[in-house]
């Protein structure tokens, strides 16, 4: 999961920086902006059923690549 996870974010992110450098803002780096945020959660419920609605997470709650790791997680 954690691989396909990263695989996506990199595709979304459009840098493979974001599997060395887990605990960086995306946001605050520019990799991520909300539509590429929306377009996470789209892809998140497409490969694992996992919805997320973008209204019960705040930005801070998966503005990193942990903590998206970590959520995901919980919620599998």
């Amino acid at each position: 999961m954690e691989e396909k996870i990263l695989g996506m974010l990199e595709e979304i992110c459009e840098d493979d920086v974001i599997r060395e450098e887990r605990d960086m803002d995306l946001f605050e780096a520019e990799l991520l902006d909300s539509l590429g945020f929306a377009e996470l959660l789209v892809t998140i419920e497409e490969e694992f059923g996992i919805v997320i609605a973008p209204s019960e997470v705040k930005r801070e709650d998966m503005n990193t690549v942990n903590k998206i790791l970590e959520m995901l997680e919980k919620r599998a």
